[in-house]
């Protein structure tokens, strides 16, 4: 089993990288494989609509996206990070996050998920439901913890100072590794992940 941590932030080992590390080491301590895939410190180009990606199974634009889309298949869940800048996740990760979850066509279904947040004081809660919402409307179980899973703190200094936001990663690792197993039991026993009904697309305005 297999978690990918994607780190959304500028820094490659900040205060982002701090919160998903500690996840990460409660996820291995229980046996689960970790990768982390690090998007925040280059432009990312956000989705054109160019449609191509219903053709190929993979972005126009051959970057990190790509990446991922090859490895989901490999993957059983994904924690995605990003810093907090004006109440939410920063830019180049929501442009990630647009095309991946929109060029993976239901490849995401039945992954598990979850978001961590760092913040130096205010606006957590905002960019924690921001990165809930690609998990949300793309059928991934959402794991939880303690609390909403955010650290504090300017420096990654000042996160390790946050007892309580680290608690929270540790927590959120300790519940996913645990759900992983739970699901990959239940494989075993012959309880299948529900089937999807076909699609049905309805507009507002008729």
């Amino acid at each position: 089993m297999k978690v990918m941590l994607i780190n959304g932030s500028p820094h490659a080992r900040g205060c982002t990288y701090t919160a998903l590390a500690e996840a990460a080491g409660a996820l291995e301590k229980n046996g689960i494989e970790t990768e982390f895939m690090h998007v925040g410190g280059a432009p990312v180009a956000g989705c054109i609509a160019c449609g191509r990606c219903r053709q190929t199974g993979k972005c126009f634009v051959d970057d990190q996206v790509n990446v991922l889309l090859e490895k989901l298949p490999e993957i059983d869940g994904l924690i995605v990070g990003s810093p907090v800048y004006y109440a939410g996740a920063s830019g180049q990760l929501i442009a990630f996050l647009d095309r991946a979850f929109y060029a993976a066509g239901g490849r995401f279904d039945g992954k598990l998920a979850a978001a961590v947040v760092s913040c130096r004081r205010g606006g957590a809660t905002a960019a924690f439901e921001q990165i809930n919402k690609f998990f949300s409307m793309n059928n991934m179980p959402i794991v939880t913890s303690q609390y909403w899973n955010q650290v504090h703190g300017f420096t990654p200094a000042d996160v390790r100072k946050d007892e309580e936001g680290l608690q929270t990663m540790r927590t959120l690792g300790n519940n996913m590794a645990w759900l992983l197993k739970c699901i990959e039991a239940g494989r075993k026993a012959g309880v299948p992940f529900p089937e999807r009904e076909p699609f049905k697309m309805t507009n507002f305005i008729r």
